[in-house]
């Protein structure tokens, strides 16, 4: 018989991040995250996304053995603010047990039901800045640090709970060419654009050259994807964690930012060298070699995968972009970088999509959310 338990020990939470790994333990496709980082994440005490959430972990335990997990958020910035009576579901992960998954369905409906909301969607985070999305296909690439990975029954249980896609995204991989053959078409108009508004690209070489610029970049964040279905707008103080959180694995110089004659930052873009292979071979432990391979992920690698892209809507269709492209590709080339994996973006955002329309590219991964009324 399925029992389902809310986690209220520090030890039903280490358990509730270690689920994952026994599920996926022979998934060649599965890359795991770090444990410590999971842990303080979903420690209340430490995310500081706590404070404007309401949370609830549940494990699903078959006699002794846990079968399933799930996250009930309600982010009331999301409610209140953008009038979304909205419960989240995430860190859903579970095995090939249609009623395990109904019966962690029912315990984020109740929990939404108990506070007034109206549906359910996920899997989500507690904003836009956390992993999204069920993957429906691409079962057979490995998930990158910012996205995940789950088995293709996954899908096919929400499809009998009668759950409706709603959000939905798709991924890119791109071919990066020599300089030499790179677009003529983003080199000429890069430095077009850069002398026609009088603009100039900022370059890093440590991270605490970059850390000044991270407020602004938030803001060309909001602005850049404050139309989207999906945006939550980011609090002040969940800034701070972010940077923490992210910061350490993003190379300087694979930031680029772009500002005007006044110094005001108009975009920018993120990008991560590849951690996959990294976070599979140390399966979710720093310690003792983690960090040792992390660290060579991050300085000696021929794969990256983007990160964020934003540009101020002032300049969005003036050109901006082919600036940080051609920046990115000398990058590239520098380090020896040749394929990039894109973040997932969402079906609707065709401006994005049309980034890649110079380069050698195909769509490798979709997933989506799924989204019930209560």
């Amino acid at each position: 018989m399925v029992k389902i338990i809310e986690v209220r020990t520090k030890s039903e939470l280490k358990a509730f991040v270690n689920f994952q790994f026994t599920l996926y333990k022979r998934n060649p496709f599965w890359v795991p995250p770090i444990k410590k980082e999971e842990l303080y994440f979903l420690d209340k005490d430490c995310n500081p996304a706590f404070k404007t959430s309401d949370v609830s972990l549940f494990l699903a335990y078959n006699e002794k053995k846990i079968v399933g997990r799930i996250a009930a958020i309600v982010n009331w910035v999301e409610v209140r603010r953008l009038k979304k009576n909205k419960v989240r579901f995430g860190w859903f992960d579970v095995v090939d047990d249609f009623e395990v998954t109904r019966l962690l369905i029912e315990k984020v409906k109740e929990f939404g039901k108990s506070r007034k909301m109206d549906f359910i969607e996920g899997p989500v985070g507690f904003s836009n800045m956390d992993k999204a999305g069920m993957l429906v296909m691409g079962y057979d690439k490995m998930n990158t640090i910012i996205t995940n990975y789950n088995y293709p029954y996954y899908p096919t249980h929400m499809e009998q709970l009668k759950m409706k896609k709603l959000a939905q995204w798709i991924e890119f991989e791109i071919k990066i060419p020599d300089f030499k053959n790179s677009p003529k078409k983003v080199r000429k108009f890069g430095k077009l654009i850069l002398k026609r508004y009088n603009l100039k690209v900022l370059h890093f070489k440590k991270s605490n050259q970059v850390e000044p610029f991270i407020n602004e970049m938030f803001q060309l964040i909001e602005k850049t994807y404050s139309n989207l279905q999906t945006f939550v707008p980011i609090q002040k103080y969940q800034i701070k964690y972010y940077k923490e959180k992210y910061l350490k694995y993003a190379h300087p110089e694979f930031i680029k930012c772009v500002s005007d004659k006044k110094n005001k930052l108009i975009a920018f873009v993120i990008i991560m060298p590849s951690f996959t292979k990294a976070l599979k071979k140390i399966n979710g432990k720093l310690f003792p070699f983690g960090i040792f391979h992390l660290l060579k992920a991050k300085y000696y690698n021929n794969r990256a995968s983007f990160y964020l892209i934003g540009v101020d809507p002032e300049y969005q269709n003036k050109g901006v972009i082919a600036i940080l492209f051609n920046e990115i590709q000398k990058l590239f080339n520098k380090k020896g970088i040749t394929e990039v994996e894109t973040n997932p973006e969402l079906e609707e955002n065709t401006s994005i999509h049309q980034l890649w329309k110079n380069y050698e590219h195909k769509l490798h991964k979709k997933r989506t959310t799924y989204t019930l009324k209560i």
